[in-house]
């Protein structure tokens, strides 16, 4: 006569890692958790890109005239723009409470590059789009390279 002794079967684990019983639908309360969480998460995550912040007012000719010159579609599609995304803020709104430690603005247009919740400087005024472009290339050169530091290499 044989005996075969089947293996034992598992309890059932339900999404909480529970053992045993019948699985229960999360909360909503765990649900809104997650989504908070998530939200925080990204955007700590999006915080360190820096970014290029367009201060306007939508009264401003030498804004107008950089949009026609340079636009939107022009920075955010250049080597420069794919470093530091172009944001727009009109001022007659009021700035943002993420902005609060841009200061000492008087002009429009008013171009700050922000990395990590700080200033790394800015360009005041708009002199016609080939002293942007070198304008902002020198800003932008105060930002670390892209790739891996230097001192990471080795």
């Amino acid at each position: 006569m044989r005996i075969t002794i089947a293996p034992a079967r598992p309890a059932a684990v339900n999404h909480v890692g529970e053992i045993g019983g019948a699985a229960r639908r999360p909360n909503r309360r765990c649900l809104l958790m997650a989504g908070a969480i998530t939200a925080i998460v990204g955007r700590a995550a999006t915080a360190s890109l820096p970014s290029f912040v367009l201060l306007e007012r939508h009264d401003c000719p030498w804004c107008r005239r950089w949009h026609r010159e340079v636009g939107v579609a022009s920075w955010n599609g250049s080597d420069l723009g794919q470093r530091a995304p172009l944001r727009r803020i009109d001022l007659a709104q009021g700035l943002p409470p993420d902005l609060g430690f841009v200061v000492d603005w008087r002009f429009t247009p008013t171009f700050v590059l922000i990395e990590d919740g700080r200033e790394i400087g800015r360009i005041i005024g708009y002199q016609g789009d080939l002293f942007f472009w070198q304008q902002a290339e020198a800003l932008l050169a105060r930002l670390p390279p892209n790739g891996p530091r230097e001192d990471m290499r080795k």
